[in-house]
């Protein structure tokens, strides 16, 4: 490993012979400089590793030429020298961006001083330099998981919306009403999870989702395929601007799916339709509440909800998954589910 490059700046012709010497025995390559005008020359032409500023120098003293060499390019770190009885030389010096200064004396005791000043400011120095590369090294890795981890969420939804597609096309095929109503349903499930990962690669947020935005795509398709001539269903959605985490996101798109395909088919004798509203806002500080609601039929308020195949188990896998419970509220008339959760 190299010795260390210092640039000396003393208008003192003895001070510099004696520092040259003393130096290098200590280990360090020095360039001297008679002044604080040369020694800006000298360090904007040539590389060093820290300079020594005298401060008393006629023309342009330390404090002047510490500004200058400030203002480079590629400012080195300064070690300012002054007086024995000149503290506030040194705490101007180092509030104007000194690394450190020594008082000079006569004697070896000088030099060991400052050799020694020179070693911990290279040492600070280092380590700088180390962290910010390693901050520099950590965004860059941060941007390159981000834009991949954006690539994985469109891949994901791409191959969502195929699988989707294949089990449209099987259940046009069908015959069987309720083979048919089956993949129709599990096709409304892909598409909540579709929503979620589109959503991901589009936006500049791959962790999170803003909910008002997802939940009013997922309330479009959901009209879409459940809403008919025959039986129209009109959806509305008041919705809070709430972010949650991706896996949340997800639990609770296929949450609110079931739920409004629950209200269409249950909610509302065959041929007729109706209103369903869903509501998602914030309780306090780290709660959301989620709730859907319609003005259906009804349910006793101690029956458990109709529909105990997929979609309650569904429903109940994913609310586990957010540590809650969808209750049922028996309304007048019609029916209200909640679930309240953590919004971390």
């Amino acid at each position: 490993m190299p010795s260390p490059s210092v640039l000396y700046i003393d208008d003192d012709a003895g001070i510099r012979r004696l520092a040259a010497r003393a130096l290098a025995r200590r280990g360090y390559r020095v360039t001297m400089a008679e002044g604080g005008a040369e020694g800006v020359v000298l360090a904007a032409s040539q590389e060093f590793d820290l300079v020594a500023v005298d401060h008393y120098m006629p023309g342009m003293d330390g404090l002047e030429t510490l500004e200058r060499l400030g203002a480079l390019p590629a400012p080195l770190p300064v070690v300012y020298v002054t007086g024995s009885d000149e503290g506030r030389i040194a705490v101007a010096a180092l509030k104007a961006g000194a690394a450190d200064y020594v008082v000079k004396t006569v004697g070896e005791d000088f030099f060991d001083l400052l050799a020694a000043s020179f070693r911990q400011v290279l040492d600070r120095s280092r380590l700088a330099r180390e962290k910010t590369r390693a901050e520099e090294d950590l965004r860059a890795s941060n941007a390159r998981l981000e834009a991949l981890l954006g690539e994985v969420n469109h891949r994901v939804a791409n191959s969502l919306q195929l699988v989707s597609a294949m089990v449209r096309l099987q259940a046009s095929a069908l015959i069987d009403p309720t083979a048919r109503a089956a993949l129709d349903d599990t096709q409304r499930r892909i598409g909540a999870i579709a929503q979620v990962h589109r959503r991901l690669y589009s936006a500049n947020d791959v962790e999170s989702v803003d909910m008002r935005d997802y939940l009013g795509s997922l309330i479009e398709e959901l009209t879409e395929t459940l809403s008919c001539d025959s039986a129209p269903h009109a959806m509305r959605l008041v919705a809070e601007p709430i972010r949650l985490p991706t896996d949340k996101a997800v639990s609770l798109g296929v949450i609110v799916t079931e739920l409004v395909t629950n209200a269409c088919k249950y909610a509302y004798p065959t041929g007729a339709g109706g209103e369903i509203r869903v509501m998602l806002r914030r309780e306090g500080d780290d709660v959301f509440l989620l709730a859907v609601e319609d003005d259906g039929c009804g349910m006793p308020a101690e029956a458990a909800p109709k529909g105990t195949g997929l979609g309650t188990k569904l429903i109940r896998a994913m609310a586990q998954s957010l540590q809650a419970v969808v209750e049922y509220e028996p309304r007048d008339p019609g029916v209200r589910a909640t679930l309240r959760a953590s919004l971390s």
